[in-house]
């Protein structure tokens, strides 16, 4: 019984993890290649709402915010990996990027949660959130 159990969790879990950890990988990979303009352009964003991320050389910051990327990839991809680990380093990212598009001027409409067109991009991340949230409370279920 519990072999079938198991076999449920996974088939459950293969949509999100596939979709999420695609879309890591993909953003991951663009990053590693990241020329010094769009370097500076993304780090400049992020330490607009995130000023201690300032203290960092745009290059490096962008390897490190690619190389995070590419774990939670790896952490979603790979099957042994227990969900409710890929689940929180989902939720942890999709929480930053929410962050941004919450207290970054410009990103939603005045008095509004409802995104302008320069905050969809940020506003869908609300997508990551929920699988996050998803394989974290399956992942418990699974072993509670």
């Amino acid at each position: 019984m519990a072999s079938c159990t198991a076999w449920s969790s996974v088939a459950r879990q293969l949509p999100l993890r596939l979709t999420a950890g695609t879309f890591f990988l993909n953003s991951g990979v663009s990053k590693l290649g990241a020329d010094e303009e769009t370097a500076e352009g993304l780090h400049q964003f992020a330490t607009h709402t995130y000023p201690f991320l300032g203290e960092q050389d745009a290059q490096k910051f962008v390897r490190l915010l690619a190389s995070g990327e590419l774990a939670i990839a790896a952490a979603l991809l790979v099957p042994f990996v227990p969900a409710v680990v890929a689940g929180a380093a989902v939720t942890a990212f999709s929480v930053g990027t929410l962050g941004l598009y919450l207290r970054t001027p410009g990103m939603r409409q005045e008095g509004s949660l409802r995104p302008t067109e320069q905050g969809i991009a940020l506003a869908k991340d609300v997508w990551l959130l929920g699988i996050g949230v998803a394989l974290v409370v399956d992942g418990v279920n699974e072993h509670g």
